[in-house]
């Protein structure tokens, strides 16, 4: 497919997604005489895994260090030691998430108190 049907079911702008090529996460799988991109299923997979990292704050390092693991378990998969960096990683995005979870809560409160004060009622 080409790079507008991806933006499309990725929901990621033109721009992101040529500067994760440029950063190196991700590549076309081929491209035309004309030198359009065309991706498959799964470059799109991997963009969506991308996206995924980014609500985390995940730097483009730290993204690529994912994925380095992730292609590497695709040609190893029985590898003890990716297996283990696989977990640790999994872990410092359940940390990311929980974080998040508390900022959401944080901003659900802070949206609360500006709804009761257009309603005319002082804040505590």
């Amino acid at each position: 497919m080409r790079i507008g049907e991806v933006t499309e079911r990725t929901s990621l702008s033109l721009r992101t997604l040529r500067h994760w090529e440029d950063a190196g996460l991700v590549a076309p799988s081929a491209r035309t005489e004309g030198n359009f991109r065309l991706y498959t299923e799964k470059d799109v997979e991997r963009l969506l895994l991308i996206r995924r990292m980014k609500p985390l704050g995940y730097t483009l390092d730290e993204m690529r260090e994912l994925l380095d693991v992730v292609d590497a378990l695709a040609v190893t998969p029985d590898s003890s030691s990716l297996r283990a960096r696989l977990d640790d990683i999994r872990e410092g995005a359940r940390v990311r998430r929980e974080k998040l979870t508390e900022q959401l809560a944080m901003a659900d409160e802070f949206v609360g108190l500006l709804g009761r004060l257009s309603l005319g009622t002082p804040l505590p």
